[in-house]
């Protein structure tokens, strides 16, 4: 304990943790009590309401060569955004390794899954507000479903969004060998925000889509 204080009152680094690791769970705490909020009013919301809250398995369906298909994009995009995860956890051991080219082929590989994800929700987001559904009304059912839908997925997919971003960024220089030096550090870093970003998904799916 005595050595603990001392080397915090020299001003030295007590825990071996890097500054950016330190920082990346920094911002995620933070991101996690707003998600949070999000969530437990959404959860508030539809326990309050009087109105009819729509039935997830009706709202997502997708009918395919005349077959209704309850719910069949939302368990795409779920499986896309999970492989994903296996992708970028694969990109940091290789990153460990040293070995950029695998690196950089399971970075791009998550940016891609993510893109792919982003153009799902888009096209699931299209399809609600041809159908009538806004953030202030709701054909089908209680008018809190829009506003609380298009909030809580929006503000995920705005997280994917700059998190594919983040990842073409960095594999373009691990490519070029900018991080040779520091042993690759940034892409375990990147890999924390892109397993923040799934785990939240995880919630968002069975609060919005199985409840």
């Amino acid at each position: 304990m005595h050595s603990l204080v001392a080397d915090w009152s020299a001003d030295k680094q007590t825990f071996d943790v890097p500054w950016g690791k330190l920082m990346m769970w920094i911002f995620l705490l933070s991101d996690t009590f707003i998600f949070s909020i999000f969530l437990t009013g959404y959860m508030n919301v539809r326990m309050s309401t009087t109105d009819t809250w729509p039935n997830p398995s009706e709202v997502f369906a997708l009918e395919i060569a005349g077959t209704h298909l309850p719910l069949i994009l939302i368990a795409i995009m779920t499986f896309v955004l999970i492989t994903s995860s296996g992708t970028m956890a694969m990109a940091v051991n290789f990153g460990y390794q040293g070995n950029k080219k695998r690196t950089v082929q399971f970075m791009l590989a998550t940016a891609l899954l993510g893109a792919a994800f982003v153009g799902m929700q888009a096209f699931e987001w299209t399809k609600l507000i041809s159908e009538g559904v806004r953030p202030w009304g709701n054909p089908m059912g209680a008018a809190q479903f829009g506003s609380s839908f298009f909030m809580i997925t929006g503000f995920h997919g705005l997280h994917v969004s700059i998190g594919v971003l983040y990842l073409a960024i960095v594999a373009i220089k691990v490519a070029r060998g900018d991080y040779e030096r520091s042993g690759y550090q940034i892409v375990e870093i990147t890999g924390l925000y892109w397993h923040f970003v799934d785990l939240v998904w995880v919630f968002i799916f069975a609060l919005f889509y199985l409840w």
